[in-house]
């Protein structure tokens, strides 16, 4: 059997989160996000470019929490997909494309924070956490 996966997005908010509700009543949370961008060299370093921009939507459950716990420049990873849709412009009809979060968090590699656990956490015992072994004293 196969490991389920689903399409990630990693970078920060861009924007306020703004909190919509559909025509239907369902929350719906909106930002602009900013992923960051690289190249590497030649040589094998990298070197930053700009970021690009893209919008985000979560919606329900996801929408409340995005909107509750995010602000503008924190660091997530989110799952999901890619919703495109087609918009009338000047020039025509144009597509357009959003990041649809299923799933949003604070990206650990760059966020500090601390975790409450719930009861059923706390009555687990801790364990060790593994050290890397000496290397020849």
């Amino acid at each position: 059997m196969s490991i389920p996966t689903q399409m990630s997005l990693v970078g920060f908010i861009a924007s306020t989160p703004e909190l919509h509700f559909t025509k239907a009543g369902a929350e719906c949370c909106r930002m602009r996000v900013g992923v960051e961008q690289w190249r590497k060299e030649v040589d094998g370093s990298f070197t930053k470019l700009d970021p690009t921009f893209h919008d985000m939507v979560a919606f329900e459950s996801t929408a409340r929490e995005t909107y509750a716990r995010f602000r503008k420049g924190d660091s997530f990873v989110a799952s999901g997909y890619v919703h495109e849709y087609e918009v009338d412009g000047r020039e025509g009809s144009v597509i357009k494309e959003e990041f649809v979060a299923r799933k949003i968090g604070h990206n650990a590699n760059k966020t500090d924070y601390v975790v409450h656990r719930g009861r059923h956490a706390a009555d687990r015992p801790l364990t060790a956490v593994p050290q890397p072994p000496a290397v020849g004293l």
